[in-house]
Parts: structure tokens; C-alpha cells; sequence
């Protein structure tokens, strides 16, 4: 028998042969299409060859592309687990062509692959075109021998593709396969085509003409091919067996939940196994792809994918967890052909287990309180209001309750629910409206109650498509924008990230191909909307427009870096500060990080140092860098650290860096956080510390920098000590040395200058020294003393009072047109000369007022130092009153 792996492998390898390039599966989000949810087809990747918009270098080829129809316009959900042949998360194996090969060949190979290498019979085999397409037809009867009757025309757009209301379309060839009269069914076309006997195993699209806009329709310069074939169809038909479930990777996986819940399959229990199965597929490529689950968006989408699967396991009596001890299985069993499963095991297994333990809890009290409302109804539906009520009260979303009434054959009132829904949106509009906002932030609500939040995906890619949700200029919504228009944009996706949580908001590009937009800013409006502020510098936008964004990818990394830092800054702080160390405030720029903490004192020099060596240490072992969506509580509970004042919703995101320390703690650093990081510590490249000062009491700031940032500081630094060292005629390494010789050489000159200022001001070595007079039986020096300073003035009064032994001094240094003024007085005649009047006495006569001192020694100053002198007679007249 032919497995699903050995299946996927002989088709590539099929065409592998035939001159196509082997491609490997996108992830599940699109990065070239912003009006999917998720890929759910295998052409989705290729869709900008298709058009034009892009080129590779390669014309043909192949791919087994992972595509999840569980949301919007293709939407399986309900019908998984209930039919043979619906999913959630399927293969689809493709060959493609992009102006190389056309019709003929694209038959050829299907048929050659399909009756040769897979050795299915061919009377088994009947093919649809469409029924203007003689071209198919002919081909088809020359390459595969049918005969008319086995060459169906479909004249419906089933057999009719387009990618859009415009663009690249053309008709399409289906080969079916005939299971057998046993099964009821008739051919395609026939009334009973509904039926399973007959089952479309491919599809190849004729990419051949372009429709306009107005409906007409011209030809493609260069017809391409698109085919699709689905890998659990195929299986199925090679398998011996009509139904999907019934292959050999869903067997196992189905083996594996009967062991792990205890129940046999039987036909009550196989919807269930079934649900399981696939929904377990489905989320796990989802979460490897980055899409973990949440409220809003595609987590939404895994989130009730999840929690379908999760009540069929509570169903099927599982006491314990299931998903989580599935995962294995499903790894065993595609990890070969997509690494991305085992690389992302854990963080699958850990999602699952966090989900699977949350909706118990909600699904024990719901089940409960619906059944409580069930046995008191009358008819077979449930009104809307009650269901809104399980939904808004006690988190039991709407496709549960219908998906548990199910087996009651009962409904729900969805209009009534739907209008419970738009009553509370009312009420919040009005609450919000009261609140004392603005009314531009009243603009930001209704964009966001009409759009929904803005889904990010800047996680895990730094450009995306999106659509123009809404356009806000001068506070009010626009349609349109143009050149020259500064507008704030909304995208219903984007890469950018809206500053939140002290990381500053993206700026970069947004474009389509007749226009341009700067993007100087990204802000987060009413918590959930990433609003691009923008200049329009070429064409115009409007709102419904497709557009290309991209972010300033080397701005984001270095944002990416200094905000890591910040994590691991905090954790290294905490640990040789202590544990008081608590984030106050930061900044996260892509030129440099600043960080206020709680620490009662300045941080030295020493402590800066090991903390910037510790950080470097970190950097340098390159740790991984992990991101987890938890509740609070088991965030909290993990070891994670909430900041104080900060609000978190029911999940947080949790982001661990760093080897596991050996405490509960996932990482060396674990904190909540929202922001965007790198992936690995070493990306950060270096660290170090630029500043460190007081904010407020008990509040320190540091300012670090990181990567080239950091580097050209430290080389900034080098070239000063390099210059200083050339300055000072010595070595780098001995400028301490020599520095401490200067300083103290200085010292010793300016004592010296001191005290030959002194000897000048007192007469020099002279043996006459100062002149003293005698006044009213008082001896009295008073000199005025240019270029001396003020604060050498004691020094030379207390050599002045020992010259004269018994008197008064007084001095008037002279600098910049101002005059200092000193009163010195012998101790024996302070009782009687009191030094503070006199120096009073002085300050008035250059201008000055006041002055104080002790009765022996008294300073004074004023603005004028030309009337010095005068200054000094009036000291003197004073002595002689």
C-alpha cells in the first residue's frame, strides 16, 4: 500500500523530473494576498507570478502546499468529522506553469502520473472541461484515448476559475474518479453527481485570459497552468478506500486518540475520533506557523478549531488532557516532510495543554448552565439572548452551543444572538462616548467596533499585504487620500508595531502600484488598532485599496535589540541590586535604551561594570529567545514578571530569554511583554552603559546602547583616549599615571602662586612690608589687591594681623570690574571693633549690600571694584568715629 508520505514524495519527485522546481509549502498565513485568512489553496504562494507582479527563477513548479479552510468565504468546519472528505487542514499537491507549457502538456503529465506511476486504472477515470473548450476536449481524446461520453462539458463556473472579480481566469479540466456501483452517485453533471461514487481527485486550471473591469475579457500574453490535487483524496483512492478518515495517516492518529481517550471506535464515537484527528492536524501546523490562539483574528480561528476538538475528546469521556499526547503521533507521522512540527513540539504540546486545562473549566459550567435553559424550553430552538448570555458571561462561544445542540437536533436563535451582540456594542459606544474622550478618539472606537481589531503580524514578518479598512485626516474619517496628505491609516493587517509598553511604533513604507506612503509613525488606538501615521508622496489611497506595507527592517531590528536588552538589563539589575529593583519607566529607541529603576541611591561605577559584563556574558551565549501566550495567572505561576501598574488582559504574552536557570523560571529573564524581539540574545551584539543618573528620589536612570550603536561609542571613546594620550606625550595605558603626576605638579604650582600672590600683596620679601597706619590709636593695614582671589583674602589677612600683632586689616581683591571685600580683627579688639560692621561699611561704597562673618573676620563684595579705594577710606573713617 501506498502511504501518504510515499504518495506526496512520488508526485514531487514526478515532477522534480520533469524540469519543475521543487517548492517547499508556505507557512499558512499569507504574506501576498491580505484578503485571506489563511492559504487554502496550493497556488495562493504563486498567486504575484500568476499576475506578473513578481518573478523567480524558474518557470514550472511544484509543491505539496498546507492549506486550512476554517474561516471566512471557505469555511469546512461544520461539516469536519460529519463527511469523507472535508477538513480543516488539508494538502494540496500542485504542478504549476507561468507562461512555460499549456494545455497539452499539463494533460499529459496528469494522465502519465495518474494511470502510470500511481497504476490507476483508467476505465476507473472521467474528466470534466468546460464546454466552450474544444481545445481540452481534443486533447484529452488524443492523450487519453476516451471516448466523447467520457469527456464531460460542464457549462457552469464550476468548471470556471478566477481568481477575482478581475485579474488572471480561465476554464478548468477535473479528473474524477469512479469508486463503484456499490456506492450511490452519479457522474459529474448527472442528477446524482451529490453522491460519493464519483470523486474529483484533480484539477487543472487553464490560466489563459484576463478579465477587466466592465466584463470584458481578453487574452493572457503568456497562459499559464494551476492544478490542484488533494493529498488525502488521492491517498484515499490509492488506499483502496472512498473515505479520507480511512488513510493510512488518519488511522494512526485515530488509533492514537482511542488509546489516549479510552474510547473504541465505533459509530457512535467515529465524528468524534474524526473531529479530533483533524483539528489536532489543523492546530498544530498552525501554532508551528506562529498562529497561537487568542480572541481576536486568526487566533480566534485555531481557538475554536481547538475547543470543537477538545468537546469531542469531553465527549468521548477523556478524563484526562488529549491533545497535547497526540501531538507525538501526528509528529511521527509528517515531521519528516514538514520540519517546522518538530522543531515546534513543545511549544505545541504546551499551547494544547494550556487550552485544553482553560476550556474544561469553561466547558464543565457551560455545558451545565445550557442544559439548565434546554429542559426549560418549549421548542427546538435556543433564543439568541440566552445563547449571548453563555457567550458575554461565561466565555461559551457561539459555535459550541450550536455545535452541543447539535446532538439534540436543536437550534439557536443566531439573528436574536446577533442582536444581543450589536446592544452591548451600544452600550460600550455610549460608555465610551461619556467618558470624557476626545472625539477623535471616538473615531478610533467606531473604526474598531466596525473592523475589529488590527491583526499584527510583525511577529513574525516584517512586510505584508493588507486592505485599507479606514482613512483619518484632520480627526474625521476620509475615503480618499493624496499627494501631499499627512492621514493616519488603518489596515485590516499589518507588520508595523503601534508603540506600546515603551517601545517606540514602525515606521517604513505602504504602497500599491500607482501610489506611496511614508509611515513616520505607528500608534495603538482604543488598545487594539495599529494606526500608520502617514504622508501620502505619490498617487492616492483609498479606503478599500489593497496595499503592500513594509517596516524599516533595519530600524525594527535595532529596536528588536534594544528592547531585549532592557529584559536582560532588568533581570542582571535585580540580581546584583536586589530584588527591589522594579521598572519605573523605560525607552526603547533604535538608537539607544533608557531604563528608570527603583533603587534608593546611585549605582556606582564598580556596580555598573559587572552589571554591563554580566549582560555582555549573556549576549555572548547566544540563548534562545521564546515567546508563550498564557493566562496571567500561569504566567505569574511560571516565574514571569508583571510590571506594577500595568493592565493585562486575560492572556499575556510571555517572553523568556536565556538558558533555563534551574528555579521554575523558563529562562534566565522571563517578563510579560507585547513588544517585538530578537531570536537569539547574540543577535543584540553588544551592550553598554552610557549614563547613569537620578530621575527623582529613589528613582535611577540608564541609558545603554547596543550593536553599532554601542560599537562606534566604544570607538568614539578609544579615538579621545588615543588623542588625549597623543596630548599628553604618552602611551594609552600610562595616561592615569601621567594624569596623576600633572595634577599633582598643578597643586604644587598653585601653592606656590598662592603664597608668592601673598608675599606681593603684603610688600613682597621687602623688610618694609605693608604700610600700617595709626588710626584713632588703632594700627590698620588696607590694601587693594589686583588679580588676587577672593578666596585667598583669609590667608593673607591672618599673615597681615601677625605683622601687626595688635590692629585692623583690611583687603579688597579686585577681579572683572568687581570687588571682594575682607575685615580682619586682632582678637584683642574684637570686643571693641567689630569686623562685620566695618566690611558693611566697605560692600556700600563699591555697591554692595550686607555681608557677614564672625567679629574677627568678616566678608563682603560688590558690583563696583573701581571705587576700591574709596571702599577703604570709608573702613578707615569708620575706625575713627
Amino acid at each position: 500500500m501506498q502511504g501518504a508520505n510515499d504518495i506526496r514524495k512520488a508526485f514531487l519527485d514526478y515532477f522534480g523530473k520533469n524540469g519543475h522546481e521543487i517548492v517547499s509549502s508556505s507557512p499558512l498565513v499569507p504574506d501576498n494576498d491580505p484578503t485571506l485568512m489563511f492559504v487554502n489553496a496550493g497556488m495562493v504562494p504563486f498567486k504575484n507570478l500568476f499576475t506578473g507582479t513578481e518573478t523567480r527563477d524558474y518557470t514550472r513548479a511544484t509543491s505539496s502546499q498546507k492549506c486550512v479552510r476554517a474561516g471566512g468565504k471557505h469555511n469546512d468546519l461544520d461539516n469536519v468529522g460529519y463527511t469523507a472528505r472535508h477538513h480543516t487542514f488539508f494538502e494540496m499537491l500542485g504542478n504549476f506553469s507561468f507562461g512555460d507549457y499549456f494545455k497539452e502538456e499539463a494533460i499529459s503529465h496528469a494522465w502519465n502520473l495518474i494511470t502510470g506511476d500511481f497504476g490507476i486504472n483508467p476505465d476507473k477515470l472521467t474528466v470534466t472541461v468546460y464546454h466552450e473548450d474544444d481545445v481540452a476536449f481534443d486533447f484529452w481524446k488524443k492523450i487519453a484515448g476516451f471516448s466523447d461520453d467520457r469527456i464531460i462539458r460542464i457549462a457552469t463556473n464550476d468548471n470556471f476559475w478566477s481568481m477575482g472579480d478581475t485579474g488572471p481566469c480561465g476554464p478548468c479540466s477535473e479528473i474524477f474518479y469512479d469508486h463503484g456501483d456499490h456506492i450511490w452517485g452519479g457522474p459529474p453533471g448527472s442528477p446524482e453527481e451529490d453522491g460519493d461514487r464519483f470523486v474529483e481527485i484533480w484539477n487543472l486550471v487553464f490560466m489563459q485570459y484576463e478579465q477587466l473591469a466592465g466584463g470584458e475579457r481578453i487574452d493572457l500574453p503568456k497562459p499559464s497552468i494551476d492544478t490542484g490535487m488533494g493529498l488525502e483524496r488521492i491517498a484515499a483512492v490509492l488506499q483502496g478506500t472512498h473515505d479520507n478518515y480511512e488513510i493510512d495517516t488518519f488511522k494512526r492518529i485515530i488509533a492514537a486518540s482511542v488509546e489516549v481517550t479510552g474510547a473504541a471506535e465505533t459509530e457512535a464515537t467515529r465524528a468524534s475520533h474524526r473531529v479530533i484527528a483533524d483539528h489536532l492536524r489543523a492546530c498544530s501546523f498552525l501554532i508551528a506557523d506562529g498562529v497561537l490562539p487568542s480572541n481576536e483574528g486568526r487566533g480566534y480561528v485555531v481557538r475554536r478549531i481547538m475547543r470543537r476538538a477538545m468537546r469531542h475528546a469531553h465527549l468521548l469521556g477523556a478524563k484526562d488532557l488529549v491533545m497535547d499526547k497526540l501531538t507525538p503521533t501526528l509528529i511521527s507521522e509528517m515531521g519528516q516532510a514538514f520540519p517546522e512540527l518538530p522543531r515546534a513540539q513543545k511549544l505545541i504540546e504546551e499551547t494544547f495543554r494550556l487550552e485544553e486545562s482553560r476550556f474544561r473549566q469553561m466547558l464543565d459550567k457551560g455545558l451545565r448552565l445550557l442544559d439548565d435553559e434546554v429542559s426549560n424550553l418549549s421548542g427546538d430552538t435556543l433564543p439568541g439572548d440566552v445563547a449571548f448570555k453563555l457567550y458575554d458571561t461565561y466565555g461559551f462561544p457561539l459555535d459550541l452551543t450550536q455545535d452541543a445542540l447539535r446532538d439534540k437536533n436543536m437550534s439557536v436563535d443566531v439573528a436574536g444572538f446577533n442582536q444581543s451582540m450589536e446592544e452591548q456594542r451600544a452600550k460600550a459606544r455610549a460608555a465610551w462616548s461619556g467618558s470624557g474622550d476626545t472625539a477623535t478618539e471616538k473615531v478610533w472606537f467606531d473604526i474598531e467596533d466596525e473592523f475589529g481589531a488590527t491583526d499584527f503580524l510583525g511577529y513574525a514578518s516584517g512586510q505584508s499585504e493588507g486592505v485599507i479598512n479606514a482613512l483619518v485626516k484632520d480627526g474625521k474619517r476620509v475615503d480618499v487620500a493624496s499627494k501631499g496628505d499627512d492621514v493616519l491609516i488603518v489596515t485590516n493587517q499589518t507588520p508595523f508595531y503601534g508603540e506600546s509598553g515603551g517601545q517606540m511604533g514602525d515606521t517604513g513604507t505602504i504602497s500599491t502600484q500607482n501610489s506611496h506612503v511614508a509611515v513616520q509613525d505607528t500608534l495603538k488606538m482604543v488598545g487594539s488598532l495599529h494606526v500608520h501615521r502617514s504622508t501620502i508622496t505619490e498617487g492616492q489611497v483609498k479606503v478599500g485599496d489593497a496595499v503592500d506595507l513594509k517596516i524599516n527592517a533595519d530600524r525594527r531590528q535595532k529596536l528588536r535589540a534594544n528592547h531585549s536588552a532592557t529584559h536582560v538589563l532588568h533581570e542582571v539589575m535585580r540580581r546584583n541590586l536586589g530584588e527591589h529593583i522594579t521598572q519605573k519607566g523605560s525607552l526603547v529607541a533604535p538608537d539607544r535604551l533608557r531604563f528608570d529603576v527603583s533603587h534608593p541611591k546611585a549605582i556606582s561605577a564598580e556596580e555598573l561594570k559587572i552589571i554591563e559584563r554580566e549582560v555582555n556574558a549573556l549576549v555572548r551565549q547566544n540563548g534562545e529567545v521564546s515567546t508563550r501566550l498564557l493566562t496571567y495567572d500561569d504566567a505569574i505561576d511560571a516565574g514571569a514578571m508583571a510590571l506594577f501598574g500595568e493592565k493585562y488582559g486575560d492572556e499575556v504574552r510571555v517572553v523568556s530569554m536565556g538558558g533555563d536557570t534551574g528555579s521554575k523560571k523558563s529562562g534566565y529573564s522571563v517578563e510579560l511583554c507585547g513588544g517585538t524581539h530578537v531570536s537569539q540574545l547574540g543577535e543584540i551584539g553588544l551592550f553598554t552603559i552610557v549614563s547613569e543618573s537620578a530621575v527623582s528620589a529613589g528613582v535611577r536612570r540608564v541609558e545603554a546602547l547596543t550593536g553599532a550603536a554601542a560599537h562606534d561609542h566604544l570607538l568614539q571613546q578609544q579615538d579621545l583616549l588615543k588623542e588625549a594620550a597623543s596630548t599628553l606625550k604618552t602611551k594609552p595605558e600610562d595616561i592615569q599615571e601621567r594624569l596623576s603626576a600633572l595634577l599633582q605638579e598643578r597643586k604644587t604650582l598653585e601653592r606656590e602662586l598662592t603664597d608668592a600672590r601673598k608675599k606681593a600683596a603684603m610688600g613682597g620679601s621687602t623688610s618694609s612690608g605693608p604700610a600700617i597706619k595709626e588710626i584713632n590709636g588703632i594700627k590698620f593695614i588696607g590694601q587693594v589687591l589686583d588679580g588676587v582671589s577672593p578666596k585667598d583674602l583669609r590667608g593673607i589677612a591672618d599673615d597681615a594681623k601677625k605683622t601687626i600683632g595688635s590692629g585692623v586689616v583690611a583687603l579688597i581683591a579686585v577681579n572683572d570690574g568687581k570687588a571682594g571685600l575682607l575685615v580682619g580683627v586682632t582678637d584683642d579688639l574684637k570686643d571693641t571693633v567689630n569686623a562685620v560692621d566695618l566690611v558693611r561699611v566697605g560692600a556700600e561704597a563699591v555697591g554692595g549690600k550686607g555681608g557677614g562673618g564672625r567679629p574677627d573676620m568678616a566678608q563682603a563684595g560688590g558690583p563696583d571694584g573701581a571705587k576700591a579705594t574709596e571702599a577703604l577710606l570709608a573702613i578707615e573713617n569708620a575706625i575713627a568715629a
